[in-house]
């Protein structure tokens, strides 16, 4: 009795007729019939289907001659590897804090470089755009999620969750501070983004005052700060484009003042010291997070700089324009949308529970996020310090009590990671570092014996 083929089968039978060319398709019906497929999970998690071919009888029948003077032909073995997994998707969060002068990730986009290798890496990478951010410079990865700091911090508290979206509705928030001639220049990269590259920027509005964006360096932690003396008008601002154009990201352009500290800004140009726009423009895009749970990102607006022959590489893409907008449109442009938590909004949606590691600067431990992560009572993730990626703070895991794996650099922290995911004991890679299993005794420090429940005992 024959076996009825499913319509699947009968459709490889049918390519595999056209791949053998001069052989009719009942002899390609019988090649498949002498298949042994097989499916087996691979070592990556994924199911991979081993395709085993033995002769067909006619062939055996029509050669004895040959088959008995030499050895038979092995079977051949062909594999590919379909998307499916029988783990969870494996997610990351790299942090890279703002306006901290992090050696890598402290200037414009150059800790880019070490997000993109980590996406190849993982399945999900969570991150902000201080890592993806790079002026006129961006880099899409299809599994990165951009998530502004504030947002960062309640998703790690697990007080929010992360909403993937296919697109959002972008507004652009242009500060009345800004002239004329630079406001026209980022009218003109809305339109470039929208034309271009199909990004769904729908609508702008102008601040009704200036908003008076002022910066400093906190003379205690010296890290980069700030305020608007007008956060009103930003949120007006904000609240008319969710208003009358159904926004759900918003892209807010505040007018910088021009640099009075020509050392401090010679500094950053040449790849030392610290970012000066950056800890405000937290300020602003914190602001708007708080205030309405949505995706936003904070571009300056400021006036051309001379060029300089001497310009370090990780500070070069604020270069290249007039304005650093196209890397925010483009990150906020698939953002994911923040939820509150609650029992309702949980589906589909990425929590804090689903981390598996963190990653950030050795001396970068203070944030509300990490320790938020650190103290997690639901599937703790696996943190690692780079020691390599200094900046200007000296929270380190020590002091703050916090438990990681250290390593020396990213190409480790990428190793670390590869390893953790793979589920193998990162220490095993290294050598001794396995000691002998511990032993743990029944009796606890008073002597007496632990009760063991009934259903339990033997």
């Amino acid at each position: 009795m024959k076996t009825k083929k499913t319509k699947q089968q009968g459709q490889k039978i049918v390519e595999l007729a056209d791949k053998i060319g001069e052989r009719t398709a009942s002899e390609a019906q019988r090649e498949w019939d002498n298949k042994t497929v097989i499916r087996v999970p691979s070592t990556a998690g994924d199911e991979m289907t081993v395709i085993l071919n033995r002769p067909l009888p006619s062939l055996v029948a029509q050669n004895r001659r040959i088959t008995k003077s030499r050895p038979s032909t092995p079977p051949s073995i062909s594999c590919f590897n379909p998307r499916h997994s029988f783990k969870r998707d494996y997610t990351s969060v790299m942090i890279v804090p703002t306006g901290i002068g992090a050696a890598i990730g402290g200037y414009a986009g150059d800790a880019l470089p070490v997000a993109r290798t980590l996406s190849s890496v993982v399945d999900c990478l969570i991150t902000h755009p201080n890592v993806l951010n790079a002026a006129m410079l961006y880099w899409p990865m299809p599994n990165a999620l951009y998530v502004e700091g504030y947002a960062l911090d309640r998703f790690a508290e697990g007080s929010w969750g992360l909403m993937p979206v296919h697109q959002n509705r972008v507004g652009l928030v242009l500060d009345a501070g800004i002239e004329e001639q630079l406001r026209v220049r980022h009218l003109q990269v809305a339109d470039a983004a929208r034309a271009s590259l199909g990004l769904p920027v729908v609508e702008y509005v102008v601040t009704d005052t200036p908003l008076q964006v002022e910066k400093w360096i906190d003379p205690k932690s010296g890290q980069s700060t700030g305020r608007i003396k007008h956060p009103d008008s930003l949120l007006r601002a904000v609240q008319a484009l969710l208003k009358h154009s159904q926004v759900n990201a918003v892209a807010v352009v505040g007018r910088f003042p021009d640099d009075d500290d020509v050392q401090d800004t010679d500094d950053y140009r040449k790849g030392m010291g610290i970012d000066l726009l950056a800890g405000v423009e937290a300020v602003i895009s914190h602001l708007v997070v708080k205030e309405f749970q949505i995706p936003c990102a904070h571009a300056p607006a400021l006036s051309s700089l001379p060029l300089s022959p001497s310009l370090c590489p990780k500070s070069a893409a604020e270069e290249l324009g007039y304005t650093f907008l196209p890397c925010v449109l483009a990150g906020l442009s698939n953002a994911p949308q923040y939820l509150v938590k609650n029992s309702e909004s949980e589906n589909g949606c990425i929590l804090a529970s689903d981390v598996d590691s963190v990653i950030l600067p050795v001396d970068a431990f203070g944030g509300d996020g990490v320790l938020a992560f650190a103290r997690s009572k639901r599937n703790s993730p696996l943190i690692i310090a780079v020691e390599e990626n200094e900046t200007v703070l000296d929270d380190t895991p020590d002091k703050v009590g916090v438990e990681v794996v250290k390593v020396s650099n990213y190409w480790e922290a990428i190793g670390v990671i590869a390893a953790h995911k793979a589920g193998v004991n990162p220490h095993s890679l290294r050598r001794n570092t396995i000691k002998n299993i511990q032993f743990t005794s029944l009796l606890p420090a008073n002597g007496y014996a632990i009760k063991v429940p009934h259903q339990l005992a033997d």
